[in-house]
């Protein structure tokens, strides 16, 4: 019987040890750089609406690359796969088109959220460049909103 209870306890002390990587394995939750090199520098003063949008071209197609990079390294774990939000954290295509929906977005991605003293969204203020910000929000507002 003794000899049977170690082999249990044996193979449940490998399965825990095998377990642990799978349960740390959901990311680096730290932001993570967005490597904006190629799209154009914006000016200190954040922007209102979105500025590579509003440039279109070259521009905000690569914007759109770069913040599909953006999303998925730093905002996907909490808003979903290619923008499709699980239930966790609001669906990110559907924020209003247009100036309105740049403002609420920006707000957001600057402050952050707090509800009863807990950020639900940490400020993304002192850790990406607008430029950043603004590339996540073209990949995001060019993601197909669900019928």
């Amino acid at each position: 019987m003794t000899v049977r209870f170690s082999k249990v306890a044996a193979f449940a002390l490998v399965a825990a040890t095998l377990s642990i990587p799978v349960v740390h394995s959901h990311g680096d939750v730290s932001p993570q750089a967005v490597d904006t090199e190629g799209l154009d520098p914006l000016p200190e003063e954040i922007a209102l609406e979105n500025p590579y949008r509003l440039a279109g071209g070259e521009q905000y197609e690569l914007a759109i690359k770069v913040g599909a990079s953006g999303y998925n390294s730093n905002c996907a774990r909490c808003h979903g796969l290619e923008a499709i939000s699980g239930g966790i954290a609001p669906d990110l295509r559907m924020l209003e088109d247009g100036e309105f929906g740049d403002e609420w977005y920006m707000e957001r991605v600057l402050n952050g959220y707090s509800q009863n003293g807990a950020y639900k969204m940490p400020p993304f203020a002192e850790l990406l460049s607008q430029e950043a910000m603004w590339a996540i929000r073209s990949y995001t507002e060019t993601r197909p909103k669900p019928e």
